[in-house]
């Protein structure tokens, strides 16, 4: 602990006569006694500056402490980063393994597609044989049909004409025969007659009925040959609507196998989606929490750290204040000769000197402690920037010095100048 102030103070006004006393008026014991205090007073002043200088070099191992640990969470940052860029190209590396994927499988989808093209087409093709074997057998029928008919026509009417020459040669006979025996058997072959025209009336009328029903006949063979006609159009008709309907189809499973397809795909594209956002999500979550206790932990240390740089400050620029009021009290009241005061105070300003510039160098720690953590806060606010989190409520403000004069840039928390 420093040596207390008050005193000293009250120990320079507890002798008024001897310190109001001119230098030829003292007695030797008198100034002795004062020289005496004076080096007490230098005692106390040396002292003075070894503690400020055990506290310069605290203040100067906590800056280390500090700045280590800014060093570990750049450093931290920096692998935070990389980790991202690995991540980066480990997603780049599996969306080309997709691709390749997608083109092989487009490969084999236009294989598959070639195949049963080449299965359609043979399929189609034995088809189309089968269709023209039936139609050449349904056209060997027609052809079979129509000689057929052409051979029963030529066949009626080859009955017709034998049954007519028949007819005709029998009517030559029985009239030759009426000839001969009309003469000598006119009465007796009258009534005879009469029965055997009638007969012939029948034959005609049996002949005349063979006749209609071989017409008939023609007509019943004419409406199947129609009919196989009839049914051969519609078969060609069916062909053409089963090739239509087979290739509308074909094409139909085609689209819908490959709707499925991508339907799954879509799907399994989605659930592996889906679960890297929530992947990311909670490293995003992990990284604010981390980035977040980070800057508190950081911020509070910088807080603390500028509290007690300040008190201390302040303290010193009292103490300096104090010990130059009491030095020109001094001086006044000692009326030292020329040379000792001149000594005096050369070692006084020496003194003062060394304290300026334990001043100096805590108000330069002072602003770079606040400039780090003012660069850290940055850095954390670009972070959260980076990742798409509002700035709106992040609690941090910059520090801002205390220092009469000290203004603190833009550049790196290592380039702030010593004041001068």
């Amino acid at each position: 602990m420093a040596p207390k102030k008050k005193g000293k103070k009250g120990k320079a006004k507890g002798n008024p006569v001897v310190d109001g006393l001119p230098p030829e008026d003292m007695t030797k014991e008198q100034v002795e006694e004062h020289v005496a205090r004076i080096r007490e007073e230098l005692d106390r002043e040396r002292e003075e500056r070894n503690y400020f200088q055990l506290e310069r070099d605290k203040i100067h191992t906590f800056w280390e402490i500090t700045r280590r640990q800014l060093e570990e969470k750049k450093a931290e940052l920096r692998n935070k980063d990389r980790e991202m860029e690995e991540a980066e190209e480990r997603h780049q590396v599996e969306i080309k393994v997709y691709k390749q994927k997608v083109k092989h499988l487009l490969y084999e989808h236009q294989n598959n597609l070639a195949e049963v093209k080449a299965e359609s087409t043979v399929v189609m093709k034995l088809a189309q044989k089968e269709h023209r074997a039936q139609e050449g057998t349904l056209r060997k029928d027609m052809r079979s049909l129509k000689v057929e008919l052409k051979e029963q026509e030529l066949a009626n009417e080859v009955v017709i004409k034998n049954l007519r020459l028949k007819h005709a040669e029998e009517i030559t006979k029985m009239r030759n025969d009426f000839e001969r025996q009309v003469r000598g058997q006119f009465r007796r072959r009258t009534a005879c007659r009469m029965e055997q025209m009638e007969d012939m009336r029948k034959k005609e009328e049996h002949l005349e009925k063979e006749m209609a029903e071989v017409s008939l006949q023609n007509r019943r063979l004419a409406d199947p040959l129609q009919k196989a006609k009839d049914e051969m159009n519609e078969m060609q008709r069916r062909l053409g609507s089963y090739e239509r309907d087979k290739q509308i189809l074909v094409c139909t499973k085609a689209r819908l196998k490959v709707t499925e397809k991508d339907l799954k795909d879509l799907q399994w594209e989605h659930e592996v989606l889906e679960q890297r956002f929530i992947k990311v999500q909670q490293e995003r979550d992990e990284l604010y929490r981390k980035f977040t206790a980070a800057i508190q932990e950081v911020q509070q240390k910088s807080g603390f750290k500028n509290l007690v740089l300040e008190r201390k400050l302040q303290a010193l620029n009292a103490a300096v204040e104090k010990r130059e009021v009491q030095f020109n009290e001094v001086l006044a009241a000692s009326n030292l000769d020329p040379a000792a005061l001149t000594l005096v105070s050369r070692k006084l300003e020496d003194v003062l000197e060394s304290k300026n510039t334990t001043i100096k160098d805590l108000q330069y720690e002072l602003a770079r402690v606040c400039k780090a953590h003012n660069d850290l806060l940055r850095t954390y606010e670009a972070k959260l920037l980076a990742f798409g989190i509002p700035l709106d409520n992040v609690g941090f403000k910059p520090l801002e010095t205390a220092v009469i004069g000290q203004t603190l840039g833009q550049g790196p928390a290592g380039l702030v100048g010593a004041p001068t």
